[in-house]
């Protein structure tokens, strides 16, 4: 049998207790740091010589020269023609509504003219290259190949270069058929803190890009958070979570699998049900303790669940709004009558399923929006990753005549209180002379 925290809002220490629980220990391991530190002092100084001689160690490849990690879009498509004609349906499937999607999220330039005839406006670019990290080996997620690859071409990206570790030579057809579908432009079979290192710094035959985005195991997480101001990353993740807030009408074992749907992911992994109630929390612990034998990532949900799985009994719906603000969740379902109206009161959260037919599991596949989401309650300050993650913005100011003078008197003023005096010669050279 499951064991399940339960915590009521009205307990005296209620929320003492539900924050010790969203707590999740992110300290960097020193061994870990240590590993990653001279990997990437290794990398900058030796380049592909380094590369080649990691992937031997880690990943147990019998290659000796970087031409031989190199994975040609030959070989790309090849894969795309070699799954099944479903698999393919589906990735194009899941491909397009990425794609149409993004599509709405693109930022464009804009400008406006002032009385005086002076020009302020901002110009969007997109970045010229990008790296996309794939995780290898037992862990391969085409999902996140497309979810990461489309935005970034949507937005204009020249050039993307995606790095996966193929294990002993092990390859899953599925992500490299993904790589084709998506426009990847070149990848390469490496992986860990050196795939980081080499996308952050170049090596002789990758080029040093400009963002690096895409998930990976702690060396990766670790080398991403030592490489980020020499290179963008999209986000430091933490694990997977759901939060579930449901009035009791939704069938139980929907919303128990709900649970299980993100807490089968890893032993960390969070998931969280709140129900204004109390007979229904009890229907869901009965069935997840039935399905639980069905699942053959038993002993992952079983860890998950115990650890760190919550349920939480509230008044009325208000209450779990409030307290669904607060955790600021990954995944948030609104299991709930009128849930359209009550999503309108969320401000915290990486993606909102509204309704009880809107699984979770629909966003991590193909409903269209991005499934990179912020955890770990970053979600009260950051975004999902999107077509924006990937342009930037450049502040255009073109001054008339007439705007230069009135605009240096203005900057001669401030810049003389500030004491730079450079700063306002050079505003006043334009206040009262032409060129």
């Amino acid at each position: 049998m499951l064991t399940i925290n339960t915590l009521n809002k009205h307990d005296d220490n209620f929320w003492t207790e539900l924050d010790q629980q969203l707590v999740w220990d992110s300290d960097m391991d020193q061994g870990v740091l240590d590993t990653v530190t001279a990997i990437i002092a290794d990398i900058r100084h030796r380049g592909d010589a380094a590369v080649v001689e990691y992937t031997q160690r880690f990943d147990h490849q019998d290659v000796v020269t970087m031409a031989e990690l190199l994975i040609p879009k030959e070989r790309l498509q090849a894969a795309l023609e070699a799954i099944t004609a479903k698999q393919k349906e589906a990735l194009v499937f899941a491909a397009e509504r990425i794609r149409a999607y993004a599509q709405h999220q693109k930022i464009t330039s804009w400008e406006y003219t002032e009385e005086d005839g002076s020009v302020l406006g901002q110009q969007i670019t997109a970045l010229d290259k990008v790296g996309l990290y794939v995780p290898g080996g037992k862990a391969a997620y085409p999902s996140s190949v497309l979810m990461n690859a489309i935005p970034a071409k949507v937005a204009g990206v020249e050039e993307l270069i995606m790095v996966v570790p193929t294990p002993e030579g092990k390859v899953n057809e599925l992500v490299f058929a993904a790589a084709a579908i998506a426009g990847v432009d070149q990848v390469y079979a490496i992986g860990g803190a050196q795939a980081i290192a080499a996308l952050a710094y170049g090596t002789e035959t990758i080029p040093q890009v400009d963002k690096i985005v895409g998930p990976g195991n702690i060396y990766v997480a670790t080398a991403k958070r030592m490489v980020f101001g020499t290179v963008g990353i999209d986000m430091i993740a933490g694990p997977s979570e759901i939060l579930v807030i449901c009035d009791g009408k939704t069938d139980p074992d929907w919303i128990a699998m709900d649970l299980f749907s993100q807490a089968e992911h890893d032993e960390d992994a969070q998931a969280i049900l709140i129900s204004d109630d109390a007979e229904f929390l009890q229907r869901v612990e009965q069935s997840m303790n039935v399905l639980l034998e069905e699942m053959p990532r038993k002993d992952i949900i079983t860890c998950s669940i115990e650890s760190r799985g919550l349920m939480i009994q509230v008044e009325n719906i208000a209450e779990a709004v409030e307290i669904a603000n607060h955790i600021a969740p990954e995944h948030l379902e609104l299991s709930v009558d009128n849930a359209e109206i009550v999503a309108k009161q969320i401000r915290h959260a990486g993606a909102i399923f509204i309704g009880r037919y809107t699984a979770e599991a629909l966003g991590d596949y193909c409903a269209g929006p991005n499934h990179v989401l912020p955890t770990s309650r970053t979600a009260r300050f950051s975004s999902p990753l999107g077509v924006y993650d990937f342009q930037k913005r450049s502040s255009l100011i073109a001054c008339s005549t007439r705007g230069s003078a009135r605009l240096g008197k203005v900057a001669a003023l401030l810049a003389y209180g500030e004491g730079l005096t450079a700063h306002a010669r050079s505003a006043e050279y334009r206040v009262n002379n032409k060129v």
